[in-house]
């Protein structure tokens, strides 16, 4: 099972901070560094505020040399498309061909009107991120010296050089995630490299995912060429005292250790991360740490969970 170190920056996090949670990822050889893309903190100041995803992935990927880079996930209310491709594009050139894209709404309204974002309804900011992942994937993937044009509801874009074109072909990885029960896994269908279900039970996947099967035999897709993954706040100790230690520091709540969060002892950590893998197929895990300042959670996960996994 792939590890992934999944971060919330927006929480109160300064470039140096993820660079140095960064580089501890690949020191203790996890799978990949991803962030959230949010612009205001959820319970808390968010001094000394937030940073831009893909600036500090562009920064990121020129400091570290074999971690996967990412979002989870970036708002398709943040960008317009044509140039989230290109940036998209550089970053992957910048790494080395290192980047993944998971693109998806937006959700969280107060951070639209703190930063004077435009804010849809859900229909119409399920109706853009359509849009926006035929035009991202159309520009990657539109051969050297072709040109690209679309025209949609509302994007249109005319003849387009497609450039700069990413290292990996045909384009980078694209992550669809989410819990909506139609139009969700009709994108995962239609686009997805990997879908992924955060912040909800297993049995909640479970279902997901077969939603996700279903799409794609309706899109004459085979749902095994879809990486399964899920996302959860992680909360791993040596003992009780550790565990509950880590628990006070991050403001999570004890009684849902195991159930809404991936949490525990070490042997119960590893035993919570068979149950997901038996249950719901999924080849990864993006463990989300909240507090990034104690390194030693990641060293061991990295030491006593991750070689237990097989």
């Amino acid at each position: 099972m792939d590890l992934r170190i999944f971060t919330e920056p927006q929480q109160g996090a300064t470039y140096d901070d993820l660079l140095r949670v960064a580089r501890r990822t690949e020191e203790c050889g996890f799978d990949a560094f991803f962030r959230s893309d949010h612009f205001l903190a959820m319970g808390v100041s968010g001094a000394p505020g937030p940073t831009d995803s893909w600036v500090t992935l562009g920064g990121l990927a020129r400091e570290t040399s074999r971690i996967r880079l990412g979002t989870l996930v970036t708002s398709a209310t943040f960008r317009l498309p044509g140039p989230l491709a290109v940036a998209v594009a550089q970053v992957d050139q910048m790494s080395g061909g290192r980047v993944e894209l998971g693109l998806g709404t937006g959700w969280f309204q107060p951070e639209h009107d703190a930063y004077g974002i435009p804010f849809p309804a859900l229909g119409e900011r399920f109706d853009r991120l359509v849009e926006q992942l035929e035009i991202v994937t159309g520009l990657w993937s539109t051969p050297p010296g072709e040109r690209y044009s679309f025209a949609g509801t509302h994007y249109t874009l005319v003849d387009s050089p497609a450039l700069p074109k990413p290292v990996q072909q045909p384009h980078p990885p694209v992550i669809v995630g989410g819990t909506g029960k139609r139009r969700t896994p009709q994108l995962a269908a239609r686009f997805a490299t990997e879908v992924n279900v955060p912040f909800v039970t297993v049995d909640e996947v479970e279902a997901q995912f077969r939603r996700v099967d279903e799409a794609c035999v309706a899109n004459g897709r085979d749902p095994a060429g879809i990486v399964r993954s899920v996302a959860q706040t992680t909360v791993v100790g040596r003992d009780d005292a550790e565990v509950a230690r880590r628990v006070e520091v991050t403001g999570q709540k004890p009684d849902e250790l195991g159930t809404h969060n991936l949490g525990g002892t070490v042997a119960q950590v590893v035993d919570q991360l068979g149950t997901w893998r038996e249950r719901t197929g999924i080849t990864r895990f993006y463990l989300q740490i909240l507090d990034l300042a104690d390194l030693d959670h990641l060293d061991l996960i990295a030491a006593e969970v991750a070689p237990q996994l097989g």
